[in-house]
């Protein structure tokens, strides 16, 4: 489990095909703090960490992982924003999240606001995922507000702090990003939908 609160970012070295998966090498300042098997959010993918050598790692991305986020278009270069497995014993500063991505979106707008900015995002509400006004959203792995909250796009506004410290200075018009809504919509919405009338 994760809370949205990204630790750093991680650079892409190397993407690795095997199969119908992919196999990533990464450098980040977590590295010395991983172990084998540990499970490290990537753009809001929880990925389990499969080697470690001297300042890099390498996660595996499925071909079902591949094809419901954006970690495909990752390549040599790329940032993904990073964090560990929530601590039992610290603040929960952001919301629940589990990293398993539900869907991708496409950034509609980037609008630079004097210090501030904000992203409006769309995503294919067929898949039967939505937001509600001042809910929480994960994009990336970061733990966001919506607002502006439609049947089918939303908004968020980004601080200095997360726009620098987070791949959110690379994002721009077009480009697609992971999306995890918040999991207690999501088991209400489905408690719902249970009940006929």
């Amino acid at each position: 489990m994760f809370t949205g609160i990204v630790e750093t970012i991680g650079e892409v070295l190397k993407v690795e095909t095997e199969g119908t998966n992919k196999t990533f090498t990464l450098r980040s300042t977590l590295t010395p703090e991983l172990k084998i098997d540990q499970s490290l959010n990537h753009n809001g993918v929880c990925l389990t960490v499969v080697s470690i050598k001297e300042d890099t790692y390498q996660v595996t991305a499925i071909e079902e992982t591949l094809n419901k986020t954006n970690l495909g278009q990752l390549k040599e270069g790329s940032k993904a924003n990073l964090e560990r497995c929530m601590p039992a014993n610290g603040r929960f500063d952001g919301h629940i999240v589990q990293g398993h991505v539900d869907q991708t979106a496409i950034c509609k707008r980037v609008e630079e606001r004097d210090g501030s900015w904000l992203f409006d995002f769309e995503y294919d509400a067929s898949l039967g995922n939505m937001t509600v006004e001042k809910g929480s959203i994960c994009i990336n792995g970061v733990s966001l507000t919506v607002f502006n909250s439609e049947a089918n796009s939303f908004r968020v506004a980004i601080i200095p702090y997360t726009y620098s410290f987070t791949n959110f200075h690379q994002l721009q018009e077009g480009d697609t990003v992971n999306l995890e809504f918040d999991i207690l919509g999501k088991y209400i919405k489905r408690i719902l939908g249970s009940y006929t009338v």
